[in-house]
């Protein structure tokens, strides 16, 4: 058995030393989960990658020219997909990790910490949140950034994106707090300009905003002029804080108004009233999860709607919200909810004659990638190692101490793994993690660069 390919300078080296439009890469004898309902799971299976993109799976493909990287050993899965996260702040990671409320962190981080940032403290926390992305194998992120105070803090968090490789969804918003500029939204359509010009590329555009005006007042909530800003750009919309009554009554006059669609992804979804998911169901509205968020923070009933969303047809993706109290990979998000449904699941069905409706690994392997990937408008585009697709991927070493032996690989995704068992990363069929270590960082500088950013932010008065 060689589980080394993917651990081997020498084969980095061949891959590079091709231009990466012409580049060939032929994953031998791995089991694939290829998270496409119909291709399923291929045991000993091959995956060829031309230039970005997935071209062949299956068995015994022919080599050609291509790289061929021996992947026995190894479970070859999707990038995964994350569907919201506030990337600025990740420089201030687990700074209150035991946050009691909503209220505690708004005041905390976007009265506070958020109206000192300058355009440079955007770059470092949207390119350290992307990189750890990166390492923990997520391919695509969704960026909440809702600190653009200028256009210099949007451009700095869309650079950063691009900067790291990623396939970056920036979804600009308004600070909640603070002076700014009030460039935002008229802004978007510069951006677009700028960054998004084309529909072939890493990094996509979308509108972010919140359900209602209780945190930031009316020009940060989602309506019919927001509604017209991103249709008349042509991108999707994001709402974020999309929980209780108030958003419940929201979501029904957003259906009335008919800006209720599959473009629109509402955030949370916790505690929302049955009226409103018939609503969201009926609309084919998207919903991104935050499982840790919803029950660490607490936010109106605590637990992830997973039930109520899939009960109208809605099959959620997954997020992981703010680093400055919650875990920054998908492993969590995706064991916390499987944990939290299951534990629901039986806890109502005891005592009871009933069947307890519980929720599967592959279930939630699937909110994390082709479920994510169409929360974020990209599922024609990744979310699934189907050919025709980019080649965001993930070689996860199924035979370390931790894994072996390989049993059932999405269990083994699911509740095995984590991110020392990733040896390699692609994104758009590059290579930016192997051997192990994400590529292309000068990790001296990068410390030095957070660590001043740090200090920066702790230590500089609110505005």
């Amino acid at each position: 058995m060689n589980v080394n390919d993917t651990t081997n300078a020498a084969v980095l080296e061949q891959l590079r030393r091709r231009p990466a439009a012409d580049r060939r890469i032929l994953f031998t004898g791995a089991t694939i989960v290829t998270m496409d309902p119909d291709l399923g799971v291929i045991d000993r299976g091959d995956l060829l990658v031309e230039g970005d993109t997935i071209t062949a799976v299956g068995r015994d493909l022919a080599a050609g020219d291509a790289v061929v990287v021996d992947a026995t050993g190894t479970v070859l899965s999707p990038g995964f997909v994350d569907t919201h996260r506030h990337a600025w702040e990740a420089q201030l990671r687990r700074i209150m990790p035991d946050v009691d409320d909503l209220g505690g962190y708004v005041m905390s981080t976007l009265a506070g910490y958020a109206t000192v940032y300058r355009p440079e403290d955007m770059y470092t926390g949207t390119r350290l949140a992307a990189l750890t992305a990166i390492d923990s194998g997520i391919t695509t992120m969704l960026d909440f950034s809702h600190n653009s105070r200028t256009r210099a803090h949007s451009d700095a968090a869309v650079e950063a994106f691009r900067d790291t490789g990623i396939r970056g969804v920036h979804a600009s918003m308004g600070p909640h707090f603070g002076d700014w500029d009030r460039q935002w939204p008229g802004d978007l359509t510069r951006l677009k300009d700028q960054y998004f010009s084309s529909d072939d590329q890493l990094l996509t555009l979308r509108l972010a905003t919140l359900a209602t005006d209780e945190i930031a007042g009316p020009a940060l909530a989602y309506g019919p002029a927001l509604a017209r800003v991103a249709k008349d750009l042509g991108i999707g919309v994001s709402v974020d804080a999309v929980f209780g009554t108030s958003s419940s009554e929201a979501i029904l006059r957003w259906a009335k108004d008919g800006i209720l669609n599959p473009d629109v992804t509402l955030i949370h979804a916790t505690g929302l009233t049955p009226e409103a998911w018939k609503a969201m169901g009926q609309t084919g509205t998207t919903v991104a999860l935050a499982p840790t968020s919803d029950a660490q923070i607490g936010l109106e009933t605590a637990i992830p709607a997973v039930d109520e969303a899939l009960s109208v047809g809605i099959r959620p993706g997954l997020s992981i919200d703010v680093e400055v109290a919650l875990a920054s990979d998908m492993f969590t998000q995706m064991r916390a909810l499987h944990a939290i449904q299951r534990m629901r699941a039986v806890n109502a069905a005891y005592g009871t004659d009933q069947q307890p409706h519980r929720i599967t690994a592959h279930d939630v392997l699937d909110f994390a990638t082709l479920q994510g990937a169409r929360t974020n408008g990209l599922a024609a585009v990744t979310g699934s190692l189907t050919p025709g697709k980019k080649a965001d991927l993930l070689v996860i070493q199924a035979e370390e101490l931790n894994n072996m032996p390989l049993n059932d690989p999405i269990g083994t995704v699911v509740l095995g793994s984590d991110a020392r068992n990733i040896s390699a990363v692609l994104v758009n069929g590059e290579p930016r993690k192997w051997n192990g270590h994400v590529l292309d960082v000068d990790l001296s500088a990068l410390r030095r660069e957070v660590h001043a950013s740090r200090e920066y932010v702790l230590n500089t008065p609110s505005a």
